[in-house]
Formats: C-alpha cells, sequence, structure tokens
C-alpha cells in the first residue's frame, strides 16, 4: 500500500484558468505516450525515453505506463549497445596506439623510426580492430566494460608481476648478491602478452549476459581490492621491496573476482556503484587528512587510519544508496511509486530524495462564481510503502 503526502503546491502565476474538467491518469499518460511516440519516430529517442520513463514512474496505473515501460527498455537497450561499442572502439584506438610502442620496446628496437611507425599505424589498426570485434559480438554496454577491463587489467597484471618475479634475489656461492632487474624488454612483453590475454577473456566471457551493473561493480571490486591488499602487505609486515606490490596485484585480482561473483545477486546498478565508491573515497581521504593533521610517525598507523576510514565510507555510502536507483534501474520490473519524494519510508527501509515537480490542476473560485482549474506545480514530500 503506497501513502503520499502532498504538502506543497504552487500556482503558476500568468497562467489563464481552465473551465474543462480535470484530465484523469489515463487521458494524460496516453497523451505524454503519443507525444513520446512522435518524438520517437522524429529520430529524437533520447527525449522518447525520458517520456517513456516518466510515464512508467507516474502513470503505473495506467494501461500507457505498460507501453512506455517495453519502449523505455527496448530504447535502453539500443542505447546501451551503442555506448559499448562507441566505447570500445574508444578504447580499442588507445589501445592500438599502445601496443605502436610496446612492440618495438619489447622486440629492443633503438631507433625511433619503428615507433613513429607504431603511433601512425597503431591508432588505426586499434579504431577498426575494436569495431569489427563490436559488430561481430554485437557487444552491449556491460560486454564493452568486460573486454576494456580485460585489456586494461591483463596490462596491469603483466607488469606487475614481471616486477615480482623479476626482482628475485640471486646469491652465488661466494656469499654475493644481486638483485635481477627485469630488462624492459621482458616487461614489455609481460604486459602485451597480458593485455591481450585479457581482451580474449572479456571476449570470451562477452558471449553471456553481462549488465553494466555487474561490469561497473566488477571494476570498483578491483579497484577497491588493490587498496586493500597495498594496506594489508604494509600492515602485514610485508615490508620487503615487492611485498605491497605482491598485495596490490593479489588484491586486486581477489577484488575482481568476488565482485564477478556476487554483484549478478546483488541490487547494485552503476549509478548506485559510483555512489558506494566515491563514499569509500570520501572516507579514505578523511583518514589521510587525519594522518596529516596528526603527524604519525608510525606507518602502520598511517595505512591503518585510512583503510579504517575508507572501509566506513563504504558501509555508509551502501546503506544510504540504497534507495538511489528509483524507477526502471532493473529492466522489467515495474517502476517504483516512491520515486521524486523528498523522503521515503520503503518496506522498513527510510531514505533521501529530491522531490520532483509535478504539473498538477487545482481547482479555484472564479469571479464569476464558478469553478475553474489553474495549472499548478506539486511536491512529494513524503511518500511511504507498507
Amino acid at each position: 500500500m503506497d501513502a503520499k503526502i502532498l504538502t506543497c503546491v504552487a500556482l503558476l502565476t500568468g497562467a489563464s484558468s481552465l473551465t474543462a474538467q480535470l484530465p484523469s491518469p489515463a487521458d494524460s499518460a496516453g497523451i505524454l505516450l503519443s507525444t513520446a511516440e512522435s518524438f520517437e519516430s522524429g529520430g529524437q529517442s533520447e527525449v522518447a525515453e525520458a517520456l517513456y520513463r516518466f510515464i512508467a514512474e507516474h502513470f503505473d496505473a495506467t494501461p500507457a505506463s505498460v507501453q512506455a515501460r517495453q519502449r523505455f527498455s527496448e530504447l535502453s537497450r539500443l542505447a546501451g549497445e551503442r555506448t559499448g561499442r562507441i566505447g570500445l572502439r574508444i578504447w580499442s584506438s588507445m589501445y592500438g596506439a599502445w601496443l605502436g610502442v610496446a612492440i618495438p620496446a619489447w622486440l629492443g628496437v633503438d631507433s625511433p623510426v619503428p615507433y613513429g611507425f607504431g603511433l601512425l599505424v597503431g591508432g588505426p589498426a586499434g579504431y577498426f580492430s575494436g569495431s569489427e570485434l563490436a559488430n561481430a559480438l554485437n557487444l552491449t554496454g556491460g560486454h564493452a566494460r568486460a573486454v576494456t577491463l580485460g585489456g586494461t587489467w591483463g596490462t596491469w597484471q603483466g607488469f606487475g608481476w614481471a616486477q615480482v618475479f623479476g626482482g628475485q634475489e640471486i646469491c652465488f656461492a661466494g656469499g654475493r648478491c644481486f638483485d635481477d632487474e627485469p630488462s624492459v624488454e621482458t616487461v614489455f612483453g609481460s604486459m602485451i602478452l597480458g593485455g591481450l590475454t585479457g581482451i580474449a577473456a572479456g571476449a570470451l566471457l562477452s558471449r553471456r549476459p553481462i549488465s553494466s551493473s555487474v561490469a561497473s561493480a566488477t571494476t570498483y571490486g578491483a579497484v577497491w581490492g588493490t587498496w586493500f591488499g597495498v594496506a594489508s602487505a604494509i600492515l602485514m609486515d610485508f615490508d620487503d621491496d615487492d611485498g605491497p606490490l605482491t598485495g596490490a596485484l593479489v588484491g586486486g585480482d581477489a577484488g575482481l573476482l568476488a565482485m564477478a561473483v556476487l554483484a549478478p545477486g546483488w541490487d547494485l546498478t552503476p549509478n548506485r556503484a559510483r555512489l558506494v565508491s566515491i563514499a569509500g573515497v570520501i572516507g579514505g581521504l578523511g583518514g589521510l587528512g587525519i594522518d596529516l593533521l596528526l603527524q604519525l610517525d608510525d606507518g602502520k598507523v598511517a595505512v591503518a587510519i585510512p583503510l579504517a576510514t575508507s572501509i566506513i565510507g563504504l558501509v555508509i555510502g551502501a546503506r544510504t544508496s540504497r534507495n538511489s536507483n528509483p524507477g526502471l534501474a532493473r529492466a522489467g520490473e515495474p517502476p517504483s511509486s516512491l520515486s521524486g519524494a523528498l523522503v521515503k519510508l520503503d518496506e522498513g527501509r527510510f531514505g533521501l530524495g529530491f522531490p520532483t515537480p509535478m504539473p498538477t490542476f487545482i481547482r479555484v473560485d472564479a469571479p464569476s462564481g464558478q469553478t475553474a482549474l489553474k495549472p499548478a506545480v506539486s511536491f512529494t514530500l513524503f511518500a511511504a510503502r507498507f
């Protein structure tokens, strides 16, 4: 059962009186639906999508809302495909330019000519390769994120593990020890291998449904896992040269895999993932501020404070962003009738939102003695669902 309290109704000054009967919600939804269809047929799909969403959220009890929800889902799917293909083309262009420099470095080339040729050819080659991959796999936004994350993450892993395994200490029989630093060729070769492996893994995973929500959560999980891995390595006295780097690599992989497994079962949209993550960043920055204020000398304490505050920030962000994606956050689900309220109580969960102005009509007494209708704007200050 939904309950709403409308306590703020503002007259629009200068508007003419309306003597016609107040239009029913079904009539209003039908008019808006016809308008949205006109915009869609005219090629203005973004405007049509916004109108379809408005109808589905605010006229959910009308027949027009069913059609609006279907058209909104279809337009969102098409927009996701376009966004995914464009994003992949942009990323693949930059990755192609990167390969144009990395391959000569891997081969140990000293002349600048191959590097110039690689930059000249790598970008266009990457662009067309990304286009062919997007068309072949029919990528959505989530699929494209899987491919680009795989390439980027694989490149980083290749660099990190080359440093870890290439930096082992070698001791000879006479007792002299040396650090075996990895060669430039080894590092670039490892990065190229890691990046291409990640792209291949992302392309294989894109044959299965991957939503933008899961892709976003997996990306943030990898980033936060990296930070937790570094901090844990320092706190557990892995203080050799490669300890924090090893912790970052292992922690990042753990965070990526954990979110890839857990995120599909969570009510987590891309917007909510961003809100949770930024709350963690704010918490971590607050902890760093405490370090600067206290001027701590103990390195472990200096790391433990921002680690703790970032975790607190993530928890607060997760709890306060529960109602940050009302309406059509998930395709196929009915929109929430609590969207647009300042204060919301949704089946025991308390939340805050931005009150959305809604057009409406109010009855006023005209000088002639008749009752007239004047346009107004209403705001929902409190909404509850039990």
